[in-house]
């Protein structure tokens, strides 16, 4: 084809320039291609592109015998089409969509390969997302036009499923906002009898009549249209896809396309929402239970079936996500299915019974997950369904029942329906093959690192489905694997691995967060010496860990249990807590299960402090021999012991916590002493002491479960608590040890305060050692002279980690109140320190931000330094009007030109704050007044840089904050509010008409419209819809295929 006189003409040289740099770039030679030529060509070629003469090398290129050189002049057509649209001319555009036919056409017919022919079905349909939309169309019927066209010149069916299935994908994806998407919509709606018959032709061949590739095109074709059929449709057609699953045929890819198409109508189509019974769900079960059953047959007789088999097990996945609640609901139904006549009679509950059994096949087929096998794995997702599924159908409903009767019309033993009985038996199998899959290897299998890691993650999801089986199961579920667990020591001989009861174990640990600990039979055995006593204490690290990790899981259980005290006569029965706090403490030295020990002691001491307090003698001992436990887990030690500490009368803990807390800074003095001359000694000591010190703190805590305890502050027994710790404060020992800590937190500050690792520690101990004032300790810290600390280190070297602690130390300083009797809200000694400080904080961070590129390069700071100020805005508003002359308004500038950043942390962060203090300001009349003055300097450079966002400046995934931002200032400063200047309309006006505004693709009439539309509207839905609309418009994203949705998010 010659190219048409309404494109450019270029010389034949220049063609061949362009040929031969594509095949420069792309071609076999660029094996010898430096990565910098490489690039260089590939940009030339970008270059070449951009040019409008660049339409002039479509046609030349696809004449090329090179199919790199094909494929380029496809991908031009395309890329001029997509983004230079704009330039082409109006008068063109029906001779160029004749143009791209006659070429496409003809590619086909000369023969060019798939990956160039659907880079020009992209091109078409780019096209036609610009030309068909409107009255009247510019291309109607385009989709029924093209495939006309193409069969003319003798395109194979392969082709047009192709095409037809690009054309779905480019319309599914593109942005298309009010009528255009709804006059796209339905041209896809009209095209589907034609696609659905195309389709439907290809799949009713016998198989072996026609290429495989045939096959395959339709059945993705089928998948990219699955949301535009109706369910008329799709019964034509599964069917058709069922009878092509013959694992028998020698093509595997047919099996397995057949098997993706069926999947994609479980999720996709109309039949995506479960429905679908008898035209899906029952004819894939009839299947499975004839051709699913020999396929895995031959699976576990090691027959070489794995391909078809993965995808089996992904439509079994598929067909059980979707018809959950058919399966609860027949799970021991008697109702016939019809079968047709080749197949025997069955039933419902045949039919789900034996679709559950070849899902537990699958989900215990034989060998380890990640090393024999990949499959059992997929099948976790269907319990948790199916165990909300049965919640969800509490009755009964034989097909063609009228009466939805909430008794079932069958019951079992002990008066349970049938169905409950057969869902406890299949858990019930469940188990106990989740059990066996959890189980490690003997000892020298040999598996990677990686292999290792896979089965540790496959086993944690194994645990979440562990869950879901107890709530169908219960109490039977526990005493399964107890009694397991005592049967396998008992029986145990010499020499026998512990992989078996390891697994064991790692199930019981796995359903603990499902479990009620007020009323759970069975653990009292777990934890006895029949069974404790009988676990390895010395080597075999992992089942040692293993029940380290199930006495820490289940450590609030021994909270509900009575144990008598130390001066109570001896009993036979053991104590199981200091049975167990026996074991865990004998771990503590070794270097291998130290840290599953310390976690262990630490969950174990924090929810019985009370029981253990009486016996603060032993965690005495156990402190005296802190040298013996790896200096790694001496911190969840301490924590541990601080947890017993805490539960004694506040009088009596001053003793216990200057033993403990005394010794740590020592050393802290210590190593602040020999910094001179052992520095990375005493570095490494500093921070050890530091995290020990946080674990102490942490311990002192009042928790439940790692919450913080909140009490209603005006409840008598709270406050008879808080003046007992008050009082304890005062004690002069109590005063003496949180001076020493102090003044070594600080000596610390003031020689490391610029090292990473440190600053990480005393961040860590500064939240661990503040606290709400209805949770205050012995050693609890103010947060006012370790703000001032923070900004002491900001200044020193600004970090994103002392910006945030700032925040963090702002907010404890205006601490929630829990009582309606109490007034909330900062004290004036609070505003006085925040007044004295903020200027320190913004004065070092905004001549950070200042200096040239800091912004940009710093994201992080940025980003938390606009948090700590919100924080401020949120609690201390007042503190941003007290600051010195100029300081606020180049605060304010610094949020402005950080609306522009491109990474879209630090923008959300910096809008966050200007909304914040803006409506914050709104509050009374004396910030009110303060608000005025603040807009009036400011307001119109907000307003423009929220608007220039819109237009392309800041990244699209941000629009929505910035509309936040619109929706505040046309809130807050407009009609009364307004001050001088006409408020936000008039910016808004004053802003987008002007000469200067950023080039965008929104015309006068767009701006206009958008300016109407939410200056008359106080709606925040209202000026959402309107700013994407322009945002859309505004970057020429209108009619493309790149992200609608990221506007929306």
């Amino acid at each position: 084809m010659t190219t048409p006189a309404f494109l450019p003409a270029l010389s034949q040289s220049d063609v061949e320039k362009a040929a031969q740099l594509i095949q420069q770039g792309y071609g076999p030679s660029t094996a010898k291609t430096t990565p910098e030529e490489l690039k260089r060509l590939q940009q030339d070629l970008f270059e070449i592109q951009k040019r409008p003469e660049a339409w002039g090398l479509v046609i030349p290129l696809l004449n090329h015998h090179d199919p790199n050189v094909q494929f380029f002049g496809a991908h031009t057509a395309q890329v001029k089409i997509a983004r230079d649209w704009e330039a082409f001319p109006a008068e063109n555009v029906e001779m160029l969509r004749d143009l791209m036919v006659q070429l496409t056409a003809h590619s086909i017919s000369v023969g060019h390969g798939k990956f160039i022919l659907r880079k020009l079905f992209v091109a078409l349909s780019s096209l036609a997302l610009k030309l068909a939309p409107g009255h009247p169309s510019r291309w109607p019927n385009w989709i029924l036009s093209c495939v006309t066209a193409f069969s003319n010149r003798g395109a194979s069916t392969d082709h047009l499923h192709d095409f037809l299935a690009i054309v779905a994908e480019e319309v599914s994806n593109a942005d298309l906002l009010g009528p255009s998407k709804a006059q796209l919509q339905q041209t896809m709606i009209d095209a589907t009898p034609m696609v659905v018959q195309a389709i439907t032709t290809t799949l009713t061949q016998p198989l072996g009549i026609i290429p495989t590739s045939h096959y395959l095109s339709a059945m993705k074709c089928l998948q990219a249209w699955m949301s535009y059929l109706k369910g008329d449709h799709l019964t034509t057609l599964i069917p058709l896809l069922i009878s092509l699953l013959d694992p028998s045929h020698p093509d595997e890819a047919i099996f397995i396309a057949s098997s993706d198409a069926l999947q994609e109508i479980t999720t996709k189509s109309a039949f995506g929402d479960g429905s679908g019974t008898k035209t899906l769900t029952e004819p894939l079960m009839v299947w499975l239970d004839v051709v699913g059953n020999r396929i895995m047959g031959r699976v576990l007789n090691n027959d070489d079936m794995s391909s078809i088999s993965h995808s089996l097990c992904k439509l079994v996945v598929a067909l059980g996500d979707h018809s959950t609640s058919y399966i609860a609901t027949n799970i021991s139904s008697s109702y016939p299915v019809p079968t047709g006549p080749s197949t025997p009679p069955t039933t419902k509950g045949h039919l789900t019974q034996n679709f559950l059994r070849l899902l537990l096949a699958y989900t215990g087929l034989p060998g380890y997950y990640g090393v024999d096998e990949e499959e059992s794995e997929m099948t976790l997702g269907f319990w948790y369904l199916f165990q909300e599924a049965l919640w969800s159908t509490d009755y009964y409903i034989e097909e063609g029942a009228e009466d939805r009767s909430s008794v079932p019309p069958d019951t079992g033993e002990g008066g349970e329906s049938k169905q409950v009985l057969m869902a406890k038996a299949v858990y019930t199998e469940l188990v106990k093959v989740l059990r066996r899959k959890v189980a490690f290897p003997p000892p020298g299998s040999g598996w990677s690192r990686d292999q290792v890691e896979k089965f540790q993650v496959y086993r944690r999801d194994v645990g979440d489905t562990l869950i879901n089986a107890y709530y169908v199961l219960r109490d039977d579920m526990l005493a399964y694997y107890v009694n397991d667990v005592i049967e396998r020591l008992a029986s145990r001989q010499d020499g026998e691995g512990w992989q078996e009861i390891e697994a064991t174990l790692h199930c019981i640990t796995s359903i603990q967060e499902a479990i009620d600990m007020e009323n759970v039979p069975h653990i009292n055995r777990l934890f006895s010496p029949e069974v404790l006593g009988r676990l390895p204490s010395t080597g075999r690290s992992r089942i040692r860990r293993t029940a380290l990790g199930v006495i820490g899981a289940y450590s609030s259980w021994f909270a509900t249990q009575s144990h008598p005290p130390p001066s109570s006569p001896p009993t036979n029965e053991p104590n199981l807590l200091l049975t167990v706090l026996s074991y865990v403490v004998s771990a503590l030295p070794d270097p291998s299960l130290c840290l599953s020990a310390a976690t262990a002691l630490r969950n174990l001491c924090e929810a019985n402090r009370k029981d253990l307090a009486v016996h603060i003698g032993a965690f005495g001992e156990l402190h005296a021999g802190l040298n013996r436990i790896p200096d790694s887990e001496k911190g969840k030690v301490l924590q541990s012991i601080a947890s017993v500490i805490q539960a004694m009368p506040p009088s009596d803990e001053i003793p216990a916590i200057e033993a403990i807390v005394n010794p740590i800074v020592q050393k802290l003095y210590d190593a602040l002493q020999s910094a001179s001359t052992l520095p990375d000694e005493a570095r490494t000591s500093t921070i050890l002491q530091l995290e020990i010190l946080s674990g102490v703190a942490k311990g002192l805590t009042r928790t439940v479960e790692g919450l913080a305890v909140l009490e209603d502050d005006s409840d008598p027994e709270v406050q008879a608590e808080s003046e007992q710790v008050k009082a304890a404060r005062e004690d002069s020992r109590a005063i003496k040890l949180r001076e020493n800590i102090f003044t070594a937190v600080r000596g610390i500050v003031e020689l490391w305060s610029t090292d990473a690792a440190v600053g990480h520690a005393l961040s860590d101990l500064f939240k661990s050692i503040t606290s709400l004032p209805s949770d205050i300790t012995l050693i609890s810290l103010p947060a006012g002279p370790l703000l001032e600390l923070v900004c002491v280190a900001a200044q020193r070297q600004l970090t994103a980690a002392w910006l945030s602690l700032a925040a963090i130390l702002i907010a404890q300083l205006n601490p929630p109140v829990f009582s309606l009797n109490l007034k909330s809200g900062p004290t004036p000694e609070a505003e006085m320190t925040v007044q004295r400080l903020l200027p320190v904080l913004m004065q070092c961070s905004l001549t950070m931000l200042g200096v040239g590129g800091a912004m940009e390069s710093n994201p992080d700071i940025v980003q938390e330094f606009f948090s700590c100020m919100e924080r401020v805005a949120q609690d201390f508003t007042n503190a941003f009007y007290a600051l010195p002359p100029g300081l606020l308004d180049a605060l304010v500038q610094c949020a402005v030109k950080a609306l522009s950043l491109q990474e879209r942390y630090s923008l959300v962060s910096a809008c966050s704050f200007l909304s914040t203090l803006v409506n914050r300001s709104s509050l009374t009349d004396e910030l009110i007044a303060h608000k005025t003055v603040l807009l009036t300097a400011h307001g119109r450079s907000i307003m423009r840089a929220v608007l220039e966002g819109f237009a392309g400046v800041a990244p699209r995934s941000v629009v929505p904050n910035l509309i936040e931002m619109l929706g505040t200032l046309l809130s807050r400063a407009s009609g009364p509010d307004a001050g001088p200047g006409g408020g936000a309309p008039q910016w808004m006006k004053d802003i987008l008409m002007a000469d200067d505004f950023v080039p965008s693709k929104a015309g006068p009439d767009v701006k206009a419209k958008f300016i109407k539309a939410v200056a008359g509207s106080r709606s925040l839905k209202r000026t959402r819809e309107a700013a994407q609309q322009f945002t859309l418009v505004a970057r020429g994203l209108e009619g493309s295929n790149f992200g609608y949705s990221s506007l929306t998010m």
